[in-house]
């Protein structure tokens, strides 16, 4: 599992482009694992925070139970406008609930009225970044996980 800082340190071209999709819409869709251990889908935003990667939740959300039960989580980056501009983006791996003065930080750093949500740490395993090539011949598939070098696979 790896911080968003390493991942940006490991590969800051697929880093940027990735950060660029999430920051280019304020939503997203959570994937969680249920109870039962079916997939839940859910609408997130996320925020780049220190070193790190975070989503937060209303308290007491389903998702957020998810989460403190079974920490793994895919994020899908909002698609946009369906051009493929910029790339499809998507990230995975485990999220770790911050502790209250954690919360307590990020609240006041970031001007959140309040104190009172769960703020989930994302240790990432794997991010990926899917687009179009130059040309618009096929397709580049971009995946990196920790300590490996970016893998780049094209199909037609």
């Amino acid at each position: 599992m790896a911080t968003w800082e390493q991942f940006e340190q490991e590969a800051p071209r697929l880093a940027a482009a990735v950060q660029a999709r999430f920051t280019a819409a304020r939503h997203h869709v959570l994937a969680t694992v249920r109870r039962d251990g079916s997939p839940r889908v859910s609408g997130t935003e996320v925020s780049f925070y220190g070193p790190d990667l975070t989503i937060g939740s209303m308290r007491g959300a389903v998702k957020a139970r998810d989460l403190q039960r079974d920490g793994r989580f895919a994020v899908h980056a909002n698609p946009g406008d369906a051009s493929m501009a910029g790339g499809d983006a998507k990230v995975a791996g485990r999220a770790v609930e911050a502790r209250p003065a954690d919360v307590a930080a990020y609240a006041d750093q970031t001007a959140h009225p309040t104190t009172d949500f769960h703020l989930f740490r994302l240790d990432l395993s794997e991010v990926v970044l899917t687009s179009i090539d130059e040309s618009g011949e096929f397709l580049v598939i971009e995946t990196w996980r920790p300590g490996v070098p970016v893998r780049r696979v094209e199909r037609r």
